[in-house]
């Protein structure tokens, strides 16, 4: 558990310890190190893990230590990282330099740094998971990958779950339009971008991973056991998975990516199946994105397939866990619902 835990750069309370603008191969990154996505693989990981443990005297400990690390995460993340117009409205009225523990701004957030687009963007129904948090900053940008993992395996709760399906589709010009998916939303552009990319031309505005779309995410390949389920049958030691339509089917709102499949099919094959798409709009194949590029083939396929047998996609779902719901309830007193008197001790 630390090996995995220092390989993505994570507490236990799911902060990330990265340089920023560090990237593969040590070039300058932007989304290069999607945060949420590496908290919500590393969730999934631990109830891999604790999943393959037999319950008996030997293996107690690492359970309740699993567990452990399991709410912790979980309660950092939902509490902490989650972003909703009422959330918007409660950190734009913080008092700053709190020190207690009864703070409410507990990471000293300047109301000041809620980036102008944040508040024209925000739909009125609707939320995710922002791209990280450490003190006194907050990336309020929409990373596609975490958000619809964290739904895939119950990182979220069903209410943001369905939020945040809720702003994928009122925010469906911005994030699909002419080509699913955005990889993340907005593109850092002007000195921002020269600083964090080092002006890096490949990671243009609205081209690949600074928002550009990615085909693949109907589909989107991740290096990691799908879900507990899939390690307790000895499945798949890597797992390529259809994070939209299968965060769709978990929540019974097919009909999102069903709309979003028919979308890539009118000119994804005259387009010879290119690696990522251009633009504000995904009107232009991306200026070094590679053809009949292997993943967008499968996305669309795995993806009709799924649509056409949803009961196929059970394997890859994550539901949440009844004792980790109610340890988090504990955890946090202003959640009035499930029981809360626990057989077991939980370290929040």
């Amino acid at each position: 558990m630390n090996y995995f835990s220092g390989k993505l750069g994570l507490d236990v309370f799911g902060n990330v310890k990265i340089v920023k603008g560090e990237g593969i191969g040590g070039k300058p990154s932007l989304i290069l190190f999607k945060i949420v996505k590496r908290v919500a693989l590393f969730y999934s990981a631990l109830l891999c893990a604790r999943e393959m443990l037999a319950p008996e005297d030997g293996s107690a400990d690492l359970i309740r230590a699993l567990n452990n690390r399991l709410v912790a995460l979980s309660f950092h993340i939902r509490e902490y990282y989650w972003i909703d117009m009422k959330k918007l409205n409660e950190i734009y009225r913080y008092k700053t330099e709190e020190y207690s523990y009864d703070a409410v701004n507990k990471f000293n957030i300047y109301p000041d740094q809620i980036s102008p687009w944040l508040v024209e963007w925000m739909p009125k129904k609707g939320g995710y998971l922002i791209g990280n948090l450490q003190p006194a900053h907050m990336d309020f940008r929409f990373f596609s990958l975490g958000n619809l993992w964290s739904i895939v395996s119950s990182l979220a709760t069903e209410e943001q779950s369905h939020a945040i399906l809720d702003l994928i589709e009122a925010k469906w010009s911005d994030l699909v339009a002419e080509m699913p998916f955005k990889i993340c939303y907005p593109a850092l552009e002007g000195l921002e971008w020269q600083i964090i990319t080092g002006s890096d031309p490949k990671n243009t505005p609205w081209s690949y991973h600074n928002a550009g779309s990615w085909p693949t995410l109907l589909w989107q390949k991740c290096d990691v056991v799908s879900a507990y389920h899939s390690a307790m049958a000895s499945l798949r030691k890597l797992v390529k998975l259809d994070e939209l339509t299968i965060a769709c089917i978990k929540m019974n709102r097919p009909h999102i990516a069903a709309k979003a499949v028919e979308i890539a099919e009118r000119h994804i094959s005259q387009d010879k199946w290119p690696e990522y798409y251009d633009t504000k709009s995904s009107r232009l194949i991306g200026k070094q994105a590679q053809l009949f590029q292997t993943w967008s083939i499968a996305g669309y396929l795995v993806a009709k397939l799924l649509l056409a047998d949803p009961s196929k996609a059970k394997i890859l779902i994550t539901e949440e866990d009844s004792e980790l719901v109610n340890a988090l309830i504990s955890a946090n007193p202003k959640k009035k619902r499930g029981r809360k008197n626990l057989k077991q001790t939980y370290i929040v």
